[in-house]
């Protein structure tokens, strides 16, 4: 059995007894039943997923996945491919947005160069799992062949694998990879059945002229290659990129480990159509950080019927908009462990709307 198989079929249903064990601690704490709304119901599903009532989320990392694109030829981009390798850089050195707002939340940021079409100078910080010098032109035929899709996958795995060694209570997903809106909005077409126009965006910001262009592309893509919306493995490796196999594989372990995974964006959406195809049941360790601007994420999110919990205009990616909602999820979590009972604090009676 491969490494991916063997990860898949350790993925679990979340833990019964302990949800309803935090909401009953829900149900006793000083506010009105329900008061906090979303926040009640995100710290019972962490709770679920890490399989206690009490859980504890303040080991955060951000997996930020890069890699480059073949169908970059095609003239879909705003930018140069050689963009990818120069804000990797910016990453290791610690000066990009997502950067910053892993800071700010105190997560650190795992830098992965999943196929960037360069030779990336070792430095700290940033992990070598390269499966190509990017992949083909998706619009002439596969992305890359289904061994690379899978060899994506495991490395993604194994970059989680490594990370949970070190402590890791909970994950969020970024990405880095000029020409990947493309990818990510064939992806969501194959899988959702919506048509190119409906899921393809500006990306890094094209014109009108670019985005017919890229409709185009996107069209002949899922024409040639025939993805089946099915097989995750072969999305992947007809329409795909090596970044969004990498978090594919990151939401598969993260699922089999119980720790609860944060998505950003589109591409982080593309990769959670990929691994919930591949294993539906990683679906319920997902939560989606943000609503990101490119229309391919809604149509994501709306397929796996996940709500975001922020809608802030954000189409940067990096992993910005999960990182941001980290936050927030480690909020919910402080709130179940640390506010007191009625008991605790001798208020008698129940509060009231």
């Amino acid at each position: 059995m491969s490494v991916l198989e063997q990860t898949i079929r350790a993925i679990a249903p979340l833990d019964e007894r302990a949800m309803a064990a935090a909401r009953a601690r829900q149900s006793r704490l000083t506010k009105p039943p329900g008061s906090l709304g979303r926040l009640e119901r995100i710290s019972v599903q962490v709770a679920g997923i890490q399989r206690t009532s009490r859980p504890n989320v303040s080991q955060k990392a951000v997996f930020v996945m890069a890699a480059d694109h073949g169908v970059v030829a095609q003239g879909v981009t705003a930018y140069p491919q050689g963009v990818t390798a120069q804000m990797v850089a910016n990453f290791a050195a610690g000066g990009a947005a997502i950067n910053v707002l892993a800071r700010h939340i105190g997560a650190r940021v795992v830098i992965v160069d999943m196929g960037v079409a360069a030779d990336l100078p070792p430095c700290p910080g940033l992990v070598c799992m390269k499966v190509a010098y990017g992949t083909c032109d998706l619009s002439c035929g596969p992305a890359m062949s289904a061994d690379q899709a899978r060899c994506a996958l495991e490395h993604g795995i194994e970059v989680f694998g490594s990370e949970l060694s070190r402590g890791l209570q909970l994950a969020a997903t970024g990405d880095m990879g000029i020409g990947n809106t493309t990818a990510s909005a064939a992806i969501i077409a194959a899988i959702t059945g919506r048509s190119p126009s409906d899921v393809a965006g500006r990306g890094t910001g094209i014109d009108d002229h670019r985005l017919r262009r890229k409709i185009e592309v996107l069209e002949r893509a899922l024409s040639v290659s025939r993805p089946d919306a099915s097989d995750g493995l072969d999305v992947l490796a007809k329409v795909g990129g090596f970044e969004i196999g990498g978090l594919a594989g990151v939401i598969i372990a993260a699922a089999a480990a119980h720790v609860p995974v944060v998505i950003d964006g589109v591409i982080s959406g593309a990769a959670a159509l990929i691994a919930t195809t591949l294993a539906p049941q990683a679906k319920d360790y997902l939560i989606a950080g943000h609503l990101s601007t490119e229309p391919g994420h809604w149509a994501a999110l709306d397929h796996m019927a996940i709500e975001p919990l922020l809608d802030l205009d954000m189409r940067l990616g990096e992993g910005t908009g999960a990182a941001l909602a980290l936050g927030i999820v480690e909020a919910s979590v402080k709130l179940l462990n640390e506010m007191a009972t009625f008991d605790e604090a001798g208020v008698s009676g129940a509060l009231e709307d």
